[in-house]
């Protein structure tokens, strides 16, 4: 197939019509919608970047870019005017290329109505009145009761609806809450308004985080009425307080009581990311908000932290002083900007504080953000494992998969290999297997190279060997007898596979047809996956097939491949830990059990080799003679 002469799209406007200055741009379809919206420091430079031949494209670009039918764009003074256009133009046209915020959840709040008369403590899903002050989000509707429940032992004030509370005033009768002590009833004057004022003012500042404060007077005064010998009252306090730790029990400390801060842990792969925003407020977290987005457009992590942070502060959600990211963006500053300016809209924050943008690097702050990490790749991984369960998209998969690659039926069964290796030593092979789109652990194998060239040469002596067992089984089918039953059933290892996986791009898939070819065997498609632009090659193509960026078909080959690369690994490495132990364990003296205490005494290979020669002879057992043969053995090939 000869090269396409079209380097790029016909639309592309000329380079010195394009400003140097920042600005936003947009690129829109033949009937006018806008596709994407973006910003930049520095218009031209940017726009040039996706005005390059269409194949050095990632795949993603490319296809915005062949789908647009024209690009414009609007001048502004600086990276914070882009910045808040950006925000501006995503929300009122909702480009399918942007990262959409793909949370369609209304998270409940706990809410005190302060602008109100008579405050009322009520759970809510939006936050429409600028007068009354929210906490949370909660993920879930029982904890939020279980805490306005404990919360209304402590301070009992009025969560009643307004046609209850009219009703109360009207008839003189209180309702159940204040009979069971829940609530001090102003509505029937068992204390005037100001102090019901005062008691859901108490609520407030002890959910913005000045509880210690109040259990410490709470504390004091319970050993004063016990000291006077009011007992009654010393109960009262006593289970005032014992609530009060229970809400403290729900929302651990884990940072000073000081401090609010959204902490966001993000983790993504090609198509797409995970979030985890944890809510700090006083020192404990107060709320917890997951989402999972798609990746149209190919992102890097501090672009990523740019669009979450843009869609997770919308109307509803006000900023912090503090926000806590995996990777500052380019235009940190000019998001600050933003971030204050969002934060100084809200009357809920009190109109002050600036925003600031960091990334945690030790101490509490960073444990968290790690926590908050490691909560966003557990919420990919199962959103990963939850997309591939199910059996009709798996089966979509595979049809798809099929008519990509021109096959005549569904790979049923698939095989990928991968190699790895470090700095050309260790040398190792991994087959995984997916039967019906999913894996068959019991039939992986792996391989070791001894001595290989490259990738390319490692991939031919893999599949080789492999497809030796199938060549085997087309004279005579390959056969075992099982002990117990005396049934002869077929080996594992002989099943062909209807689509062999590589993980490379062409250079690998040659090797891997030149392999097939000498082999024999025929029925079997062959293709590889490139990393970088996830593209599929088939052998004996100048272009790749591309597969739509967010199908079920791409997902189900990418991770196929990630297994085979993580099954790969996983052989690597035990492959260099023995290969460490072989080596120790050839010096004259050195026995297993003076080379395992040699080795748990140092922790790891790495530190062993690091050690000097006293270092090594400071291990018990082992002298200044010992200790030079096992420093030399180690620096051998130094």
């Amino acid at each position: 197939m000869a090269r396409q002469t079209t380097q790029t799209v016909p639309y592309r406007p000329k380079t010195g019509e394009i400003p140097t200055r920042p600005g936003v741009y947009r690129f829109r379809d033949a009937s006018g919608r806008v596709l994407y919206v973006g910003k930049a420091k520095n218009l031209r430079a940017r726009l040039q970047n996706y005005f390059q031949p269409l194949w050095n494209l990632h795949e993603r670009t490319r296809r915005m870019v062949t789908t647009a039918a024209g690009v414009d764009w609007t001048v502004v003074g600086n990276e914070f005017e882009a910045l808040a256009l950006e925000y501006t133009w995503i929300k009122e046209f909702n480009p399918p290329f942007n990262v959409v915020f793909k949370d369609d959840k209304t998270y409940p709040y706990l809410a005190v109505t302060l602008g109100e008369e008579v405050p009322r403590a009520m759970i809510t899903r939006n936050r429409r009145d600028k007068t009354a002050r929210y906490f949370g989000p909660y993920t879930k509707v029982w904890a939020i009761r279980e805490t306005l429940d404990l919360m209304l032992k402590a301070f009992p004030m009025r969560s009643c609806s307004p046609g209850v509370y009219r009703r109360a005033e009207l008839t003189g009768r209180p309702c159940l809450l204040a009979d069971i002590g829940k609530c001090v009833a102003p509505c029937v004057g068992r204390v005037t308004k100001e102090e019901h004022r005062e008691v859901a003012n108490q609520f407030v500042d002890f959910m913005s985080g000045s509880d210690q404060r109040y259990l410490r007077e709470l504390t004091r005064e319970m050993q004063q009425a016990s000291a006077e010998l009011n007992f009654e009252s010393a109960a009262r306090y006593r289970d005032r307080i014992q609530a009060l730790t229970a809400v403290m029990e729900k929302t651990a400390v884990v940072l000073p009581d000081n401090v609010d801060a959204d902490v966001f842990g993000i983790a993504d792969d090609e198509l797409a990311a995970s979030v985890q925003q944890f809510i700090v407020r006083g020192g404990r977290i107060r709320g917890v908000r997951s989402w999972v987005l798609d990746k149209e457009l190919d992102l890097e992590r501090g672009e990523l932290v740019d669009t979450v942070l843009q869609n997770a502060y919308d109307a509803d959600f006000t900023p912090p002083r503090e926000v806590l990211v995996p990777e500052l963006p380019d235009d940190a500053e000019a998001l600050e900007q933003w971030l204050t300016a969002r934060r100084a809209e809200s009357v809920e924050a009190n109109r002050g504080g600036r925003v600031q943008l960091r990334v945690a690097q030790r101490g509490e702050k960073a444990q968290l953000a790690a926590t908050a990490e490691l909560n966003a790749k557990g919420a990919l991984a199962l959103y990963k494992t939850r997309r591939s369960a199910d059996f009709t998209t798996r089966s979509q998969a595979l049809n798809d998969i099929r008519d990509a690659l021109g096959m005549t039926d569904a790979p049923l069964r698939i095989e990928c290999y991968d190699v790895s290796h470090l700095q050309g030593t260790n040398v190792v092979a991994s087959m995984v297997v997916m039967e019906d789109g999913l894996p068959r652990k019991d039939q992986y194998r792996r391989f070791s190279i001894p001595e290989t060239t490259d990738d390319t040469d490692s991939i031919y002596q893999v599949l080789t060997r492999r497809l030796a067992y199938l060549k085997d089984e087309a004279a005579a089918p390959v056969a075992e007898r099982d002990d117990e039953t005396g049934e002869t059933r077929r080996k594992k290892f002989a099943y062909a596979p209807q689509l062999l996986l590589v993980d490379g791009g062409q250079p690998q898939v040659n090797a891997a047809k030149r392999a097939l070819d000498e082999s024999g065997v025929t029925g079997i498609q062959l293709a590889g996956i490139a990393k970088r632009l996830e593209e599929i090659w088939l052998p004996d193509s100048d272009f790749p097939v591309i597969l739509p960026r967010n199908s079920d078909a791409l997902f189900l080959i990418q991770r196929i491949r990630d297994e085979a690369h993580r099954f790969a690994i996983t052989y690597q490495r035990s492959r260099r830990k023995r290969d460490i132990s072989t080596v120790l364990g050839e010096i004259p003296g050195l026995g297993p059990s003076r080379v395992k205490q040699l080795l748990g005494h140092f922790g790891s290979v790495k530190r062993l080799r690091e050690a000097s020669v006293d270092d090594i002879a400071a291990v018990r057992g082992l002298g200044p003679s010992l200790a030079a043969a096992v420093h030399d053995a180690l620096h051998a090939g130094d």
